[in-house]
């Protein structure tokens, strides 16, 4: 359970070397220690260092577990292991990639891979999170959406249809789930400073991973459903949504 300063005991991050991930989980250590799991890539070259970055941030103690997200028939077993030792009381599911955006789309292995990464897993876990949260009684899932995906541009369109699609599942389990006690927050940052994004040129009100990690436990604490990170995005994107499609496309977006 959360305590009263809103520090989960128990914290499980799907993605566990996401630089996004790892920083939202400091941001909770921040407020008190917790038990932290890391669902990695199997073999992860940094998820060690990962769990070290854990516990020196100050998780009570800090383990590996294997996440393969492009094999959902392992999914059972990887959040039975999850849930092994007790309740969790926050999950983020933050697992991800973003292959080239101009060929990916005409790579059909790539597009296969990017999809089931993004989404098909993304479902996979969250149904079984959602029993798993239910039958416990309680439970916080944070998922990792994108302002990419509301409203799908030309420039990165495999991309942001998967993000799209996790945004709407994930709205909807907050809603099947919330009599049950279990409550989802669904994140749409814009452009973040990652390893990932080093060398891609900066996009207007791009914000550091501390900057999401904080955001999300506001918006954990407070009870939201939905944040943007910035919070000005929100502004942005109820512009964009209503610019009709023979202008949007020729928008230098």
């Amino acid at each position: 359970m959360f305590n009263a300063v809103g520090s989960p005991q128990s914290i499980l991050l799907l993605g566990g070397s996401s630089e996004i991930g790892l920083a939202i989980c400091e941001e909770f250590l921040k407020k008190g220690p917790a038990h932290v799991i890391l669902a990695t890539v199997p073999g992860d070259p940094v998820g060690d260092a990962a769990v070290e970055k854990m516990l020196a941030a100050g998780a009570s103690s800090a383990e590996r577990i294997d996440y393969d997200a492009l094999k959902p028939e392992t999914h059972p077993a990887m959040i039975e292991k999850a849930f092994a030792k007790g309740d969790v009381d926050l999950a983020i599911v933050a697992a991800g990639v973003q292959f080239d955006d101009e060929t990916v789309w005409q790579d059909q292995p790539k597009a296969v891979t990017e999809v089931t990464i993004n989404y098909t897993a993304a479902v996979s876990v969250g149904v079984l999170l959602g029993d798993k949260m239910r039958a416990q009684g309680h439970g916080q899932i944070v998922a990792m959406s994108s302002a990419a995906g509301e409203r799908v541009r030309r420039s990165n369109f495999l991309y942001g249809s998967t993000k799209a699609g996790l945004d709407g599942f994930y709205l909807g389990l907050g809603e099947a789930c919330h009599d049950d006690g279990v409550r989802v927050l669904v994140v749409r940052p814009g452009q973040v400073r990652t390893r990932l994004s080093a060398g891609v040129k900066e996009a207007p009100m791009t914000v550091n991973k501390e900057d999401v990690g904080a955001a999300v436990y506001d918006g954990v604490v407070k009870g939201k459903e939905i944040i943007w990170v910035p919070a000005q995005f929100r502004l942005v994107m109820a512009v964009l949504r209503h610019i009709p499609r023979k202008i949007f496309r020729k928008l230098p977006i």
